[in-house]
């Protein structure tokens, strides 16, 4: 009977993970990694904890605390407030998947023996032969593979997504079968460790000042004042406080000069950018430019792009049609069909 670590967070979606391989016979521990507010006392956070450790006691099975407020702090949060500083707007999922849950919480099940760890993640992973892939969830709407793509093969072999063959109508009738009280407990839509989703006021409160600046056009002209550049983000249409008889969109961000660039829209259409950190799922990359769809946000349709391989890490993509949009620092996501081939941070953005 082999060992799997469920990664536990008091929601449905992890505690029926928890549930289903119970049942298909593995020998299920429940963990919950403790981040930030439970060591502030969060009324919401303690919660969660508790619910989880609820759900393992129903299932019989036995339940683990990890304290990793040091590491996200270092991680995901100092990470976050840095990106954010720079200019760009960056993805604290991605970087807590590859440093936290499957990279921390990883090595420590494997330290305890345990074969597999698990999640409540919506994606799948095919096992052919001693080929290991990582695929999108049935469930489109749910599907969390974008958030993914730093997961090597080498890694998915210890891993578990005991949902991605599910929609979330039927994780939460799942839910009820088993008797779980938070079967009709809602999702969570926040950054874990923002209270409110207020991202703005957290910045602050990690030292993060709003440094006024200039708003300039793309010719250069100064049209406006803007409120510290962490505010704004590439595409971002309201809130300017500019008027120029023209809507206008936020076309880039210079954080050396601390300036917010406006334009038509138009101008905020990208050919081709460059993505750094890059990380194929296979372990190696292609032998040559392949073509194939990318994503550039969650829940976003992937576009049909050709990925040039550079230098260290880098890729250059560019899109068959110009795409709005493309904010540095978020995830640039490569898929064949449904599956994940590798992904990386958006650095620079060649705009037409």
């Amino acid at each position: 009977m082999e060992k799997v670590l469920v990664a536990m967070s008091g929601g449905v979606d992890s505690s029926v993970a928890a549930a289903l391989l119970k049942e298909q016979g593995y020998q299920v521990s429940g963990a919950t990694i403790l981040m930030p507010q439970v060591a502030a006392n969060s009324p919401c956070a303690r919660q969660a904890v508790e619910d989880a450790r609820r759900v393992a006691g129903s299932l019989g099975i036995p339940f683990l605390t990890f304290d990793m407020e040091a590491d996200f702090h270092k991680e995901v949060i100092d990470y976050f407030v840095e990106e954010y500083s720079l200019g760009r707007t960056p993805n604290p999922c991605v970087q807590c998947n590859r440093r936290i849950k499957f990279g921390q919480f990883l090595r420590m099940a494997e330290e305890l023996g345990f074969a597999y760890i698990a999640t409540g993640h919506y994606a799948r992973i095919a096992r052919d032969g001693g080929r290991v892939r990582l695929l999108r969830g049935r469930d489109a709407g749910k599907d969390q593979s974008y958030f993914l793509y730093t997961l090597t093969a080498d890694k998915l072999r210890r891993i578990l997504f005991p949902l991605g063959d599910y929609t979330k109508e039927e994780i939460r009738k799942l839910a009820r079968q088993f008797q779980l009280k938070i079967a009709d407990k809602p999702d969570s839509q926040e950054i874990c460790f923002i209270s409110g989703n207020d991202y703005k006021e957290f910045l602050k409160s990690r030292g993060v000042t709003p440094t006024l600046g200039d708003i300039v056009d793309t010719l250069g002209n100064i049209i406006g004042r803007h409120k510290g550049i962490y505010n704004y983000t590439i595409g971002q249409r309201r809130g300017l406080g500019v008027a120029q008889g023209v809507p206008l969109y936020v076309v880039d961000i210079d954080a050396e000069t601390n300036t917010v660039i406006v334009g038509t829209r138009d101008k905020i259409l990208t050919r081709a950018f460059i993505a750094d950190r890059f990380t194929w799922v296979a372990g190696s990359p292609p032998q040559e430019s392949i073509e194939a769809d990318v994503q550039i946000r969650y829940n976003a349709p992937a576009q049909r792009a050709v990925i040039t391989l550079l230098a260290g890490d880098q890729v250059r993509i560019e899109f068959c049609r110009p795409q709005g949009a493309v904010a540095p620092g978020q995830a640039a996501v490569v898929y064949a069909g449904q599956e994940v081939l590798g992904g990386g941070r958006i650095a620079e953005r060649e705009i037409i």
